[in-house]
């Protein structure tokens, strides 16, 4: 009898998930990963933990399967927590969720698992496995969830064949709802739970409260770029090479000398992601003003009136060799090859169509439209029909 260990949040995906593998004949062991527990930073005096981890509790006894608690937090605190920070010190932001999974639940959590001689690590996740069978043998496939309004193959874009070979995703081929109906059937306090939102470790957390304990404010200015400013003019330069005019297109701009104004202040620039609407506190405005760009040297946020502001679009982004990550390693882009993908920059985001052109220092994505706030530390990843082929860091 093969063994897994389910990682049990307290949620309703993670409950009917080890539900079904006992259905499917497996020997189910739960484990909840206590993540964090940093009070100085928790909002109220509620602890989402302590109430997460009776739940998944309470689940595990209703399915009479043996549950224990692993404290993760050291590891959280050194893989997520100072990583992030990190980054947005930089004025980048990242994407907590995909690192965990890359970095916690398939690899600290899974290392648990197979420690306590499980075959696989299985989670709640709204996606699906896939297995080629070939003669060096087999190959994993990433594939998007069943249910198209929660599918969350995007946020294992960063997983590896090793840790694919040992995963399941036993909802993926379920909906929501069809999910919520198996719970409510089998009377789990955690049915009618609404879904956690926010980061996958701080809970109850406002993040920019959570930045505020450890990056200091420091008083800055908005500036506005007015739509028709020079440096959104293109104009037809030939470039000597494919890999320059991609270089072109990705670049961050420079509004330092373009025709702008001082519309207000700021508490400081790292606080601040691009494509952000809420938080600048300016008015007076004809149309809602948008975050184009962030310069923490200067402290300075540089934003543009509208949804459809010019500072806000780009067709192409850039991403390191050392960040380029292939699900399917077997799929990788040689130097100077290209592929046709169909692209997303952000969880939800429609696929949008792409190509992709790996050259001797990275790799630039190049979409057929212009996308909105591609924004520096979050994952692209890339799709052929519903299987995710890999991701990167946009740089």
């Amino acid at each position: 009898m093969k063994r897994v260990v389910v990682g049990l949040s307290g949620g309703v995906d993670s409950s009917v998930a080890a539900y079904l593998l006992q259905e499917q004949g497996y020997e189910v062991i739960g484990l909840f990963m206590k993540n964090w527990h940093d009070d100085s930073v928790t909002i109220s005096n509620e602890c989402p933990w302590l109430e997460d981890s009776n739940d998944a509790l309470l689940v595990a006894e209703k399915l009479g399967i043996p549950f224990q608690t692993v404290d993760l937090s050291e590891e959280y605190k050194e893989k997520i927590v100072d990583y992030m920070f990190n980054e947005y010190e930089q004025g980048r932001t990242p994407n907590p969720d995909v690192l965990c999974n890359r970095e916690i639940k398939f690899d600290v959590f899974m290392k648990i698992a197979l420690s306590l001689g499980a075959d696989y690590v299985a989670t709640g996740h709204y996606c699906r496995k896939g297995t080629i069978e070939n003669e060096e043998g087999e190959t994993y496939q990433l594939l998007a969830g069943k249910d198209g309004n929660k599918d969350q193959s995007y946020f294992l874009c960063q997983l590896s064949q090793e840790q694919l070979s040992k995963a399941l995703f036993p909802i993926g081929e379920l909906t929501k709802p069809e999910v919520r109906e198996i719970a409510a059937k089998l009377d789990l306090i955690t049915a009618d739970k609404k879904d956690s939102q926010g980061l996958c470790f701080i809970g109850k957390v406002r993040l920019p409260d959570f930045l505020q304990q450890k990056l200091q404010p420091k008083e800055g200015i908005i500036i506005e770029v007015a739509s028709e400013a020079d440096v959104f003019n293109t104009i037809e330069t030939e470039f000597p090479s494919q890999e320059a005019a991609f270089a072109y297109q990705s670049r961050k701009r420079d509004y330092s000398d373009q025709l702008s104004k001082v519309v207000g202040k700021h508490q400081g620039a790292h606080y601040f992601t691009k494509g952000q609407r809420k938080g600048l506190n300016v008015g007076g405005t004809k149309e809602a003003l948008f975050v184009i760009e962030t310069d923490v040297e200067k402290n300075i946020i540089y934003t543009g009136q509208g949804s459809n502001h010019p500072g806000l679009l780009k067709k192409a982004l850039y991403i390191k060799n050392d960040e380029v990550h292939w699900v399917r390693e077997d799929l990788a882009l040689q130097s100077n090859q290209t592929m046709d993908v169909m692209a997303r920059i952000r969880y939800r985001q429609e696929l949008q169509e792409a190509t992709l052109h790996q050259f001797e220092e990275g790799m630039y994505v190049v979409f057929k439209e212009p996308q909105s706030a591609i924004t520096e530390g979050q994952f692209v990843a890339w799709h052929k029909e519903d299987e995710v082929l890999g991701s990167g860091v946009i740089s």
